[in-house]
């Protein structure tokens, strides 16, 4: 007896120990967007239809969902997981070429058990010219630290021909200004407008396509892409994981550089930078890369914001700030492993809203000229 009501004394200690199960289980909160978009022919007046069949793109800390709205514009999730969610609704025009509707949720907290509401007011928008479509930086799957098949594409997303002239690439990963211009006191993170003057400083490296801006010696076609290529050579001959750019368009060569290889048959971009003679290179998981017409000559006060054509920042650290002044990009891209043969590209070619978060996406592999 006594055997007995001790196992049962037992029990109960036992059981008023273990915690209690949560009334609340992750994974159930609710979420519904309803997408309009404005139809209107003319700015003074707005008139709203819902987006039918609109991608939806969310993005949190569990990666990248896409979903779509109905026949009523309304995208209607349960059992999603807690989050803070970066959301955009896209779709192409219905009636007009190379136009995209686009518009975004930013900070949309979803908590377990909820039911969250929200509407987005899209608006049709479309690329004014040549924006930087991929960036392949992270190198081919290899163990031997092999990352120089590095290419820049970019794409002419207009009807007309484009000139290359004087245009100007950057990579903006210092924390020093140029050639050392400023004092220490106004430093600050790279492509950031210290001094409040309307440049961005913090270049590395600075190259330039011949000829001057404004003649047009070196024309873009529209609707097509161009390969800046780091080095213009097959590299799959020396890593089988790798990829053939000696087709290349383009071709970074620092003629400061001796050892730095060209491959004749490509053209060349040339460094302009007076403190940084070697060849162009770019982090792997973590920088920042901006065209500008190439109409700023006098780098050693940064580059003047009304140059820049575009510019992006990729990283694969979720947690750090974007140092990339907000005028040039909103938000920063996520970047893939180094080492890892993906790349990152435009959702859609050539499309910029200003937001590289929702703008850009990892691929499984490059595709330098074509998407």
């Amino acid at each position: 007896m006594k055997k007995v009501l001790l196992l049962l004394l037992s029990a109960t200690i036992l059981f008023s120990c273990e915690e209690k199960a949560p009334v609340q289980v992750d994974g159930e909160a609710k979420l519904e967007v309803t997408v309009m978009w404005n139809t209107s022919l003319v700015d003074s007046i707005e008139s709203y239809s819902p987006l039918v069949n609109a991608e939806m793109i969310l993005i949190s800390e569990y990666g990248t969902r896409i979903e779509s709205t109905d026949e009523n514009g309304i995208m209607n999730l349960t059992e999603i997981p807690s989050s803070v969610y970066q959301i955009t609704a896209r779709k192409a025009h219905p009636n007009i070429p190379n136009v995209l509707v686009v518009g975004n949720l930013n900070d949309i907290e979803v908590i377990s058990g909820v039911a969250v509401s929200d509407s987005i007011f899209a608006k049709p928008i479309s690329s004014t010219g040549i924006c930087i479509n991929e960036i392949y930086s992270v190198g081919p799957a290899n163990n031997i630290f092999f990352f120089f098949d590095q290419y820049i594409e970019l794409y002419n997303n207009t009807d007309e021909v484009k000139y290359l002239d004087g245009m100007q690439i950057f990579r903006i990963s210092s924390s020093r200004a140029y050639c050392s211009h400023y004092s220490s006191d106004v430093l600050g993170l790279p492509g950031g407008d210290w001094t409040g003057e309307g440049s961005i400083l913090g270049i590395t490296y600075a190259f330039q396509f011949p000829g001057r801006p404004g003649e047009k010696n070196y024309p873009f076609e529209p609707q097509t892409f161009l390969v800046l290529a780091q080095d213009a050579y097959d590299h799959s001959k020396s890593v089988s994981t790798s990829i053939d750019l000696s087709n290349a368009d383009w071709e970074f060569v620092s003629q400061f550089d001796a050892i730095d290889l060209d491959n004749l048959k490509v053209p060349n971009l040339f460094n302009i930078s007076e403190c940084k003679p070697g060849e162009f290179q770019i982090s792997l998981t973590s920088d920042i890369i901006v065209l500008t017409n190439g109409r700023d000559t006098v780098l050693s006060d940064g580059i003047e914001l009304s140059t820049i054509l575009d510019g992006v920042e990729y990283q694969t650290d979720a947690t750090k700030n974007i140092s990339l002044d907000e005028r040039v990009d909103r938000s920063w891209v996520q970047s893939p492993p180094k080492y890892s043969g993906e790349s990152i590209q435009r959702r859609e070619k050539g499309v910029d809203t200003n937001d590289g978060l929702l703008d850009w996406e990892i691929i499984s592999f490059p595709t330098p000229g074509w998407q």
